[in-house]
């Protein structure tokens, strides 16, 4: 991102102020709402992916933590009892607070080989094929929202199926959590749905890091500096409008979001074409 010009630091950072508020306004869409924009900046990928993966990380975990700091069940005093150890079985113990961890850790076990696969192909592949294939899977997101249609599922067969898809497209780019939400959503309350997201994206994201690091892409850090405070501003702003729209469903916005995002991504579509 060094031979920028001042123009694209400018949307960047305006990019990234919308990628926060998304994140924390719905609980997803922090990369698969943004992502389509950056590209049409800088069309290259693995340089803002893990710039979203550090945010991811970052705000996630701290939304989760201020939740549950303030969350009425810690009062009780069932949570002063001590659980020793770790993993899933513990934590579905654990005091009830704002993720259910129980449903979380089941997601996670189908999820996990998909993932990883997903993230082989995503140190693999080359950076026009790889957004070809963002733009395209963000036009088809796009349409459901536009046609009102988000993804459903109705068997456990389709939820297997769809977590298995949303767990290799998260391994590719990031932008798998519609899929994902389609299942999380029928079996989640709705007051835990967000931070329930929080947690699996927590998790999902730490294993794409992880190669990160390991095949050697840059991480960006030093933009972290600037692109972070952009991202809390956004951050900030999305809680207020999550608290609204745990009331209320709103198509409206999601299709106008829809209609933005086809466009983008069409007009992405053909710069790689070209």
């Amino acid at each position: 991102m060094s031979d920028l010009s001042l123009i694209q630091y400018g949307l960047i950072a305006l990019i990234f102020i919308w990628s926060g508020f998304v994140r924390s306004g719905l609980g997803f869409g922090g990369a698969v709402l943004s992502l389509p924009f950056l590209l049409l900046v800088k069309d290259d990928p693995l340089v803002f992916l893990p710039i979203i993966a550090v945010h991811l990380l970052v705000f996630s975990s701290l939304t989760i933590w201020m939740n549950n700091r303030r969350s009425p069940d810690k009062k009780d005093s069932k949570s002063s009892q001590k659980l020793t150890g770790f993993g899933p079985d513990v934590v579905a113990k654990a005091p009830e607070g704002t993720v259910d961890w129980p449903y979380l850790w089941r997601m996670l076990r189908i999820m996990l080989v998909p993932k990883l696969i997903g993230v082989f192909g995503l140190v693999t592949l080359p950076a026009n094929v790889l957004s070809a294939i963002i733009f395209v899977i963000v036009a088809i997101y796009a349409m459901s929202y536009i046609i009102n249609r988000p993804f459903r599922s109705n068997s456990k067969t389709v939820d297997v199926a769809l977590l298995m898809a949303g767990g290799y497209i998260s391994g590719t780019s990031l932008i798998g959590a519609p899929l994902i939400i389609a299942v999380a959503a029928q079996h989640v309350a709705r007051e835990k749905l967000r931070d329930t997201l929080f947690g699996l994206w927590f998790i999902l994201v730490l294993i794409k890091l992880a190669a990160f690091i390991w095949v050697g892409l840059d991480l960006q850090l030093i933009h972290h500096v600037w692109l972070l405070p952009c991202a809390a501003i956004g951050h900030v702003i999305g809680l207020r409008f999550h608290e609204r729209i745990v009331k209320a469903e709103t198509p409206v916005f999601f299709r106008l979001l829809g209609v933005v995002l086809l466009v983008v991504s069409s007009a992405g579509m053909v710069s790689v074409l070209l």
